[in-house]
């Protein structure tokens, strides 16, 4: 007589309420349009097991254990994770630098590791799989990172439609739940067809408009309130929420403030990330409203970008402006020209809102610049407070002096030389 199998949680009570929570023996696929998305959902699966005290297999292809065990963090820290790793010795193509990582003492971790020996071999991969489960109790829990990875390594979708139509069968009747994360645009419709078919369950992460959505394609004997109907959500490490669980009348779009922001001082993803102390993929993620940052980091950001962290919250015009500021202002960045030939700082705070960007401009004695200070289409304008300067414009070279006015409109300078004996000054008005 057939038994109903044994109903456990994703680990996240609003997937839970989607999804009519798992069933001992689900593979659960995971379409993952921007390779990250599913990452979030993988943490919380592996909080739940270890909660209840369940043994977890994670299978890595694209990651080194080091890099592995970062990402899961203190989750790592548990006697029943094992890491079979497929990496080392097949992405990592045996490099020194991911086979030093086995030089520390196996006995001292937590956690178990075992490395593959031939990676390239689907059967190898599937023997030391079972030969791992054979040693275990209870209903195991398994990650496969990733089906694409698997593909990378193995030459061709045969191969991992092999492997995987063997293997969905055999974990079910083991009485295991296995998530299968495959990147959603790297393989074939016929591909993805025949995963559909065998998985109990199929959920498909993308980026629309911007933002993270979650779409249950497929739960077999489960009747979900909702089917291939696209859900925004977001992330922040283990903290996953949908946007309809939060409804807000005025939304914060922090991520495009960010972005404004960091354009408007010149300030690059992957400099900003590397002040704040976060991965450039953070401050994109960030910036995309994939995630939101931690309270740590957004401080840290605010201080960095020389504004009040409130900038990011309020709504236009709620704030009254101030009418008078005080301190050197803010550094202004020059990316484009030579290092040491030009400093500026922004006189006003770069969040307020105002028509006009005033700016005090020094070049040294004897510097020259192969182009203007800003990348802008408008209108700019110049006072010169001290020194001597010559620009060019369409090829023609004209002298500024101490108290001389320059209007830019249409046309942009194609160098700068200071001709003076002293640092030039100028205050510079970039019209927005």
């Amino acid at each position: 007589m057939f038994s109903e199998k044994e109903r456990v949680s994703t680990g996240l009570e609003a997937l839970d309420q989607r999804l009519d929570g798992l069933f001992i023996g689900d593979n659960v696929i995971w379409y993952d349009e921007a390779g990250s998305l599913a990452f979030p959902f993988t943490l919380n699966f592996i909080r739940q097991s270890q909660a209840r005290n369940k043994p977890i297999i994670y299978v890595t292809f694209d990651r080194s254990p080091k890099s592995l065990l970062e990402e899961l963090g203190p989750l790592a820290q548990n006697p029943d994770l094992t890491i079979l790793d497929c990496f080392t010795l097949g992405k990592g193509d045996g490099s020194e630098i991911f086979a030093r990582f086995y030089e520390k003492d196996g006995a001292q971790w937590p956690y178990q590791i075992i490395k593959a020996t031939e990676p390239w071999k689907p059967d190898k991969v599937a023997e030391a799989i079972y030969g791992i489960h054979q040693k275990l109790k209870g209903d195991v829990r398994f990650v496969f990172e990733s089906l694409t990875g698997m593909q990378d390594l193995w030459g061709g979708e045969e191969s991992i439609l092999k492997f995987y139509s063997r293997s969905c069968p055999r974990l079910y009747e083991l009485d295991t739940i296995a998530y299968w994360i495959i990147e959603k645009g790297a393989h074939s419709q016929r591909l993805k067809a025949n995963i559909n078919q065998i998985a109990q369950v199929a959920i498909e992460l993308s980026i629309r408009r911007g933002k993270s959505t979650l779409s249950i394609l497929k739960a077999h004997n489960r009747k979900p309130d909702s089917l291939d109907k696209p859900e925004y959500f977001w992330a922040e490490g283990l903290t996953v929420g949908f946007d309809a669980d939060h409804p807000m009348s005025d939304k914060i779009d922090l991520g495009s403030r960010l972005k404004a922001l960091r354009a408007k001082q010149s300030v690059s993803q992957k400099e900003l990330a590397a002040l704040v102390g976060v991965t450039p993929s953070t401050i994109s993620q960030i910036e995309s409203n994939l995630i939101y940052p931690s309270l740590p980091a957004l401080i840290k950001i605010a201080q960095v970008m020389a504004v009040d962290m409130a900038y990011f919250f309020h709504k236009n015009g709620d704030s009254q402006k101030p009418v008078i500021f005080s301190g050197e202002g803010k550094a202004a960045h020059f990316p484009q020209l030579p290092k040491g030939s030009i400093e500026g700082r922004q006189l006003l705070p770069v969040d307020l809102q105002a028509c006009v960007e005033p700016y005090v401009l020094e070049i040294p004695a004897g510097k020259k610049l192969p182009g203007h200070f800003f990348l802008h289409k408008g209108e700019e304008f110049g006072y010169l407070l001290e020194g001597e300067l010559e620009v060019t414009i369409k090829n023609s070279a004209q002298t500024i002096a101490t108290g001389d006015v320059i209007f830019l409109t249409r046309d942009v300078p194609s160098q700068w030389k200071n001709i003076g004996k002293s640092t030039a000054r100028l205050l510079w008005l970039k019209i927005v």
